[in-house]
């Protein structure tokens, strides 16, 4: 069913946008995945016979953990082989976990599964943002917008179409095998359709170091740390934000599912149109997205319920759009061989780090007891973690000196 992994020809021209399109669609699964258990944690708790609610947040934090830890292995292969391959074999390891965990009767098993679906969608990040790169070597940042038009998709759908299948169907199951065959449909389809982009040959590839003097390596550490920072504080939103909902005001699995999918709505939108419009400075747009974002964080648990999906909205459509823009700044520190190591060593620290907040949000709200159905409770976790957004900005100086010193290796 599946090519093999070897680099594959370059493929006409005639043939980019349609394989842009459909690296999106593969983005809208693996962000599909990150998000759909968003609304099912008290269900499977129960479900599943669990002893706390910390216990099905930690289904998320260990799939979002195999997610990023493969990351950079990954990024090797992404640089070495073929992409377009990477990323159907991705989705079919991801469908297929989510298969494995709808269907799984014993917590170990459904821990077993999201490890096998991490794992698949640790392959989509390095391998997409450098083939999409490499189609698009001039307008990075609002190629790769677009294909985050998926990921707004993906995090739209993720938690409506779970909360209301849930509802529908009375079972947590339901949605989740659904998506997980879904998408092993998907990655058939993928490798029928989508083509290689031009790749860059690098000589001894093996021997050439990603950091070419130590300092490289130190302020990548840096860099990486800073904007682990943000994604720990953005990525606590979703189920910090789903035990809110619920607890707080009262929401149904299917109510709270659709308030967290404004967040994405708009960005659907943003993420294209502001990653064009800062493809000449993209710092400054950085600051300003990052930052406002942090403000909206810290108001939400002082709005009341039917503010704060307005609220969400445009939070999803700032924050979110932040991604594309900084992905396509990375893009540009190193050449084209570089990119899939470069790329998923970042989201290897980053992700693991901003990936403990689910289970940290589950222990949060555990440890609040009764409070925990008082919005006024939820004050400072909420202020804390708009702080921390802020201090990522920390991240751009390291970012902007990556940028100018942009090391370069020897082709052939």
């Amino acid at each position: 069913m599946f090519p093999s992994l070897r680099v594959n020809p370059v493929s006409p021209a005639p043939h980019n946008v349609r394989t842009l399109w459909l690296v999106g669609i593969l983005h809208a699964f693996t962000h599909l995945y990150q998000v759909a258990l968003l609304p099912l944690y008290l269900p499977i708790r129960d479900g599943l016979h669990l002893r706390s609610v910390e216990q099905a947040t930690g289904l998320m934090t260990v799939m979002m953990m195999a997610y990023y830890l493969p990351s950079y292995p990954v990024g090797v292969l992404a640089d070495r082989l073929s992409r377009k391959s990477l990323l159907a074999w991705g989705l079919f390891l991801n469908g297929l976990g989510f298969v494995g965990l709808g269907l799984s009767t014993h917590y170990s098993v459904a821990l077993a599964s999201v490890i096998v679906a991490g794992i698949g969608g640790s392959c989509f990040h390095p391998a997409a943002t450098a083939l999409v790169a490499g189609l698009n070597p001039t307008r990075t940042g609002k190629a790769l917008g677009l294909i985050a038009i998926g990921a707004s998709v993906g995090f739209l759908s993720g938690p409506l179409l779970s909360g209301r299948m849930m509802e529908a169907f009375g079972s947590w199951r339901v949605p989740i095998v659904t998506m997980g065959a879904a998408g092993v449909v998907m990655s058939g389809m993928f490798v029928l359709l989508a083509r290689e982009a031009p790749r860059t040959t690098v000589s001894h590839r093996e021997r050439v170091p990603l950091f070419p003097r130590r300092t490289f390596g130190w302020v990548f550490a840096a860099m990486a740390f800073f904007f682990c920072c943000r994604d720990f504080a953005g990525n606590s939103l979703g189920t910090l934000g789903s035990l809110f909902l619920q607890n707080a005001h009262g929401m149904s699995p299917g109510k709270a599912g659709t308030v967290l999918s404004c967040i994405f709505v708009a960005s659907a939108v943003s993420n294209p149109l502001l990653g064009h419009w800062s493809d000449r400075r993209r710092l400054p747009w950085i600051v300003g997205l990052v930052g406002l974002s942090a403000v909206l964080f810290a108001v939400f648990p002082w709005l009341s319920a039917a503010g704060i999906p307005w609220a969400f909205g445009l939070y999803g459509a700032l924050f979110v759009a932040s991604y594309p823009i900084v992905e396509a700044e990375l893009m540009q520190c190193v050449p084209d061989a570089a990119r899939g190591r470069f790329f998923g060593l970042f989201i290897t620290v980053g992700g693991m780090g901003g990936n403990l907040s689910h289970w940290a949000a589950g222990a949060a709200v555990d440890a609040m007891g009764q409070s925990a159905h008082q919005a006024e409770s939820y004050r400072l976790l909420f202020g804390g973690l708009a702080a921390l957004m802020v201090v990522s900005l920390l991240a751009l100086p390291a970012l902007a000196w990556f940028r100018h010193h942009r090391p370069e290796y020897p082709t052939v």
